[in-house]
């Protein structure tokens, strides 16, 4: 296990440097010289020419890009452009709003979508099924906006169940008080997809042999489900999760913005508003490794759940 562990993550380098390089061109290349962004319209040569001294961007590219691969092996991405705070800073100052919000809205997710996949899954065929398959594709085809603004005004507004906005500086007040209302408009977006994949994960199980032979045997049906089909519709569910999970950091900044969360995708949105390139750069290498990390735990977790599982 130790060394199929090392094995890859020395298998990540090229991988990272792919990004690394990816990365580098296009802020380079592409994105435009940051010094116009930063003097502003009304700049003279000298100020543009003292501002791309200071940034480095004066230096050869092979120059700049070993600082930026110096800056990804320290952590240290300088500062931010737009407000001088130290970008590790920001990204650690905004990990935690994220995770308060997206750790919780993930378990509950993925409890919620498994409990329901096997209920329906006992039902399979029916009335009932048929009709939980239309009230997903329902509610996938509703846009988040129309959930954030229905259950802002109509819980938190009219009710006054939860606050509109906001957030503490205590993780218990924030878990309490601010986040279960944007937990529970991502429960709303996400369960309708989430049950029809997990679904389709129970039924492909479903009628594979180890479950007739496993219902000859006379095992009730509910073993036969919790036991049997689940452990092996795990895999698939585990890829899904793990395979989402960093994108979620970016993926809720709608959730992070409309309610005040001062959280990575909302860093991110401002960033490329103000064209901050020093966070944006940082938090794209972050997901970046954060993925292939996600993926090795992916396969960690295969062996856990089926020990027939050869990691190679």
């Amino acid at each position: 296990m130790f060394a199929y562990i090392v094995r890859r993550l020395w298998q990540m380098l090229p991988t990272m440097l792919g990004v690394v390089l990816l990365v580098f061109i296009l802020f380079n290349w592409v994105g435009g010289d940051p010094a116009y962004i930063l003097a502003g319209k009304m700049a003279n040569a000298q100020s543009i020419a003292n501002i791309r001294h200071q940034l480095g961007v004066d230096q050869p590219y092979y120059v700049q890009l070993w600082i930026f691969i110096k800056q990804i092996v320290t952590f240290d991405f300088g500062q931010s452009w737009a407000t001088g705070e130290a970008v590790s800073s920001i990204v650690t100052t905004r990990l935690g709003p994220s995770l308060t919000v997206l750790v919780p809205l993930t378990v509950l997710e993925t409890a919620l979508g498994i409990a329901l996949a096997l209920a329906i899954a006992f039902v399979r065929g029916s009335l009932t099924d048929r009709a939980v398959m239309v009230a997903c594709t329902v509610g996938m085809s509703v846009s988040i906006l129309v959930y954030i603004i229905v259950f802002q005004y109509g819980l938190a507004y009219q009710l006054g169940l939860f606050p509109v906005q906001g957030w503490g500086d205590s993780v218990w007040i924030n878990l309490l008080r601010y986040a279960p209302l944007p937990i529970l408009i991502g429960l709303a977006v996400s369960v309708a997809p989430t049950l029809r994949l997990f679904r389709s994960f129970v039924l492909d199980e479903v009628g594979q042999d180890y479950v007739r032979t496993a219902r000859a045997k006379g095992l009730s049906e509910r073993r036969v489900m919790w036991v049997h089909v689940l452990r092996n519709a795990a895999i698939p569910i585990i890829t899904y999760v793990m395979s989402n999970l960093p994108a979620l950091l970016i993926g809720a900044f709608l959730l992070e913005r409309f309610f005040g969360i001062p959280g990575i995708g909302r860093e991110v949105i401002l960033a490329v508003e103000r064209s901050d390139f020093p966070v944006i750069k940082a938090i794209t290498i972050y997901v970046a490794a954060a993925t292939m990390l996600a993926n090795l735990l992916t396969d960690l977790l295969y062996q856990a759940v089926d020990p027939r599982v050869q990691l190679s």
